[in-house]
């Protein structure tokens, strides 16, 4: 495949995308995918959820401006119901995810496709590249983009070219995707790790590479970062214990941060006030030994002042205030998440975490 390729031989794209009370972002991210320099032919699925926000009205007069915009309806709003059905409804051989708060750069699908056909890879993908407009939104893509943030990986922080574990969306061949069952409906949140942890099971290879980067929109505030990072956690919680051995160690660093500040805050008052009672013999012992796991919440605050520091240096100071918010909220809220998850607790959970 060259840039001389006549675009009658290229291969057919199908975006989708579903959508779920995003009037906000949802134009730009459409508007990004009628933008692609990709000569061959494409359509648009929207998998439309239940919106309350005016998302139903802008999206069908988009469809209605521009043929290749099909809005088809998504009951239950949930991301990979609306993944299915709009990957059911599209008939392309190429098959593109797009989230809402996501903007594909102009060249994205040429590069997916060139990609694919070069590795004959199953799924082709890249950088998740977080960018705020105000300095809350700065200091939540700073953590996006920090190993002490999401801990690492390529589709955060990139790297070289090659097989990944999963990678941010994702350009599908469609004969892989429904190979293997398409889109998990049972899990809202993590389905395409769940997914890519199939293809390559079956033999398919996921490919990143560091030449796609997608732009993608924070959460605008404190509550929605916290609604949706403990949902995040709550999924990864239960696909961790679904596919205990399939889960990196960096998945379990934020519920071993939470209980360790947590129990180091409240041993250590228990400690502190056994100490201040003037406990004697063995009871004395034991208080100085809880006492000193103050030193975890202690080793926290200090890591998160620090990181602060560094934001702030390189991003404002109004952006590295909201990282001292930011990054607590993201680690607590998906380490919480991640608890209840593991403990077989996300059945009871879900009716309130979102999509």
């Amino acid at each position: 495949m060259t840039p001389n390729t006549p675009a009658s031989t290229l291969p057919g794209v199908s975006y989708v995308m579903p959508v779920l009370n995003e009037v906000t972002h949802v134009e730009a991210a459409i508007d990004s995918l009628l933008s692609q320099d990709y000569r061959g032919p494409f359509d648009v699925i929207v998998a439309l959820g239940p919106s309350i926000d005016g998302t139903t009205e802008l999206v069908e007069r988009l469809s209605k401006v521009d043929p290749r915009i099909q809005v088809i309806e998504n009951p239950t709003g949930s991301t990979p119901s609306g993944l299915n059905v709009a990957i059911t409804a599209s008939h392309n051989p190429i098959v593109v995810r797009v989230d809402a708060h996501s903007v594909l750069p102009s060249d994205y699908t040429r590069i997916a496709v060139e990609t694919m056909a070069r590795t004959n890879a199953a799924n082709v993908g890249g950088i998740m590249q977080a960018e705020g407009t105000t300095p809350f939104e700065d200091a939540v893509a700073a953590a996006y983009g920090s190993a002490i943030g999401l801990g690492g990986g390529q589709h955060h922080l990139g790297g070289d070219e090659g097989p990944a574990e999963t990678v941010y969306l994702g350009v599908f061949r469609r004969e892989w995707i429904q190979r293997v069952g398409l889109f998990n409906e049972e899990i809202r949140r993590g389905q395409d790790w769940e997914l890519n942890r199939r293809l390559r099971e079956a033999g398919g290879v996921v490919w990143f590479t560091p030449k796609l980067t997608v732009t993608y929109r924070p959460r605008p505030s404190l509550e929605k970062l916290a609604r949706q990072f403990f949902s995040t956690g709550l999924w990864r919680g239960d696909l961790a214990r679904r596919f205990f051995s399939s889960n990196a160690l960096k998945y379990f660093a934020p519920p071993v941060a939470v209980l360790s500040v947590a129990l180091g805050l409240l041993l250590g008052c228990f400690g502190y006030f056994g100490l201040v009672g003037n406990a004697q013999g063995p009871a004395l012992v034991i208080s100085w030994i809880f006492t000193a796991l103050f030193i975890f919440p202690i080793l926290y605050l200090l890591l998160v002042a620090v990181a602060s520091i560094s934001v702030a240096v390189r991003r404002g100071a109004r952006t590295g205030a909201w990282f001292l918010v930011v990054l607590p909220c993201i680690h607590f809220s998906w380490g919480t998440g991640f608890i209840l998850g593991f403990l077989k607790l996300t059945s009871n959970i879900t009716a309130h975490t979102g999509r």
